[in-house]
């Protein structure tokens, strides 16, 4: 077990070394990032004691040796817009992002396995022909339209919920105020029903898509049909036997997935107005707020890297038949 931790540690090393790698020459290829620190008023004289100051006038494998110093320190410069380390902003914004991708996870994963279930267990059913029905068009929509219908109709014209805010109860948690937390919870999940639809209806859709199929190739198995002969409880003999047998490539995807979605909220973050990471990625992109930009992608490189592994050992404790 420890053999296999270490050694995903080494991996994910060299992942984050090559996701450094790529956000540094992708502010060499953007320009001389020199001109971002200078007004547009600036001499050239003046320019130029501002590129030596900030090291720019070094060889390329020196700048990147140093930016890897400063990373190891937790240091990414600060953010050009808002006149403080880049870092402290990131982490500021990361709660709400992590807020809008957990409800949205629990919602597809919550959904999707009774929905793929049902698909599976009446297969060539009008049961089954809906909910793949609703798989297909939640695989088509993009999250972004979804977002701005449902703005216009259950935001503006029924007023169910509102278009845009953002009450924090991850926030209070860290900070230790459980009370806080919990007592704001209620209002936290009205601000998040319509953006956690929008990012998850997606992930809902292919999930059930994936319980269906799992669920009918387990289905088909010599133990199924011995478990059903012994007069063991249909619904037992699916939950206990197939379920839990079709349950272990859901796990892999659901790991993935909540990386994919902490990183690709940008949109939805946009259209709900949702104080998230992807709001501040967006915008810092706007007025080339590089060291922001940089910050941002290496905690989200991070986090996904911390999830595989968490994905991993998670799959080797539900399957006695994986060998780490």
């Amino acid at each position: 077990m420890w053999t296999f931790i270490i050694r995903r540690l080494i991996q994910s090393l060299i992942v984050v070394l090559g996701v450094t790698l790529i956000t540094f020459v992708a502010l060499q290829m953007s320009g001389d990032p020199t001109y971002l620190y200078v007004s547009e008023r600036a001499t050239e004289a003046e320019i130029q004691q501002t590129r030596v100051a900030l090291g720019f006038d070094r060889p390329l494998h020196e700048q990147y040796l140093k930016f890897l110093g400063n990373l190891a320190q937790g240091d990414f410069g600060n953010s050009l817009s808002y006149k403080r380390p880049a870092l402290e902003a990131v982490l500021e914004a990361l709660p709400a992002t992590i807020e809008l991708t957990l409800f949205s996870m629990i919602m597809a994963i919550g959904l999707a396995i009774p929905l793929g279930v049902f698909a599976a267990l009446y297969r060539g059913t009008s049961v089954d022909g809906s909910i793949m029905t609703m798989g297909m068009l939640g695989q088509s929509i993009p999250s972004f339209w979804l977002g701005i219908m449902m703005i216009m109709f259950f935001g503006l014209q029924l007023r169910w919920f509102p278009i845009s805010g953002h009450v924090p109860f991850i926030m209070p948690l860290i900070q230790g105020n459980v009370v806080q937390a919990f007592s704001q919870l209620p209002q936290a999940l009205y601000y998040l029903i319509m953006p956690s639809v929008a990012v998850g209806f997606y992930s809902l859709s292919r999930n059930a898509r994936l319980v269906r199929s799992s669920m009918l190739e387990v289905l088909g198995q010599d133990y199924v049909r011995t478990a059903r002969s012994k007069g063991i409880p249909e619904w037992a003999v699916v939950i206990r036997h197939a379920l839990r047998n079709a349950w272990l490539p859901v796990v892999t995807l659901i790991g993935l997935e909540f990386g994919f979605l902490l990183g690709g909220v940008v949109v939805v973050e946009m259209v709900f107005s949702w104080p998230g990471i992807g709001r501040l990625v967006f915008n810092a992109i706007n007025q080339r707020d590089i060291p922001v930009v940089q910050a941002s992608v290496v905690i989200l490189a991070l986090v996904f890297i911390s999830l595989n592994l968490i994905v991993d050992l998670i799959y080797a404790k539900i399957d006695p038949r994986v060998k780490l």
